[in-house]
């Protein structure tokens, strides 16, 4: 077993890693520590013969409540080479757990909002269960889906991501089903064996045409390219730059509404 603070990696007999997020008293939100370790990870992991299959999970009820808002506070007092640069990590941890050349499966627990989406998006399928929760409410805190855009959008269609994108609202396991964020849903207790079926057939497939398989759908359809990586890192650093950011975000260590709401 591998040794992360912030995650946790287990490996078995049969190749299948699984990739845990560990921050449960956080409701697993990524600090720029999970950030390094999840890009350390989907390194790792990308070229380790063993694995045949990673699967991506939360510990505790939530699968990712996003970005860890303390670390997102932080950025707004930064210089802007340091706003910058943690942005583009950010962008980079996702962008490599997405070309990661073996099939990533999220098993998505509970529930997901912000980041957490942007998770979801760069599974190759990702089961969730009844009852969960999702949401893009960055908007809420006067941020934007920012690098987390390219993949949310490649995975629902700009069509579709209309709906949920910039709106901030909830929306069950069912709609993000509807949405192409899930591939089904199923009841908590079925979730392990709903995960077993999409890992199995891996192990019968060679893993290196399964690599080179995942590398041309990549090539085939809506991949984020480097132009569109670098605008998403500047849109995250203009609204961390923004006085509605530091508003919204005062406002939630306040327990208190936004000035909009």
């Amino acid at each position: 077993m591998m040794v992360f603070e912030t995650i946790a990696i287990r490996i078995d007999d049969r190749g299948v890693a699984t990739l845990t997020l560990s921050r449960e008293d956080k409701h697993n939100a990524m600090s720029a520590q999970m950030i390094a370790e999840l890009s350390e990870a989907a390194e790792v992991l990308g070229v380790d013969e063993r694995v045949r299959v990673v699967v991506l999970t939360g510990a505790g009820r939530s699968f990712c409540a996003g970005g860890d808002l303390a670390w997102m506070r932080a950025q707004m007092t930064a210089d802007g080479p340091t706003r910058a640069a943690e942005a583009r990590k950010l962008a980079d941890m996702l962008g490599a757990l997405d070309v990661m050349p073996k099939p990533l499966i999220g098993r998505v627990q509970g529930q997901a909002f912000g980041g957490g989406i942007g998770l979801m998006s760069v599974c190759d399928v990702a089961i969730g269960i009844t009852g969960a929760k999702f949401g893009l409410t960055e908007v809420r805190l006067g941020l934007i889906p920012a690098t987390i855009g390219p993949y949310v959008v490649a995975r629902m269609g700009a069509a579709r991501a209309r709906r949920v994108f910039f709106s901030g609202r909830l929306f069950g396991a069912d709609e993000a089903v509807a949405l192409g964020l899930l591939a089904r849903v199923v009841a908590p207790e079925a979730l392990d064996a709903a995960i077993e079926a999409e890992v199995a057939p891996y192990l019968s497939a060679a893993p290196g045409a399964v690599a080179a398989g995942k590398a041309l759908v990549a090539e085939l359809g809506a991949t984020a390219s480097a132009r569109q990586v670098d605008l998403t890192v500047q849109a995250l650093v203009a609204r961390w730059e923004d006085k509605e950011a530091a508003a919204g975000i005062d406002a939630f260590f306040s327990k208190k509404p936004p000035p909009w709401a």
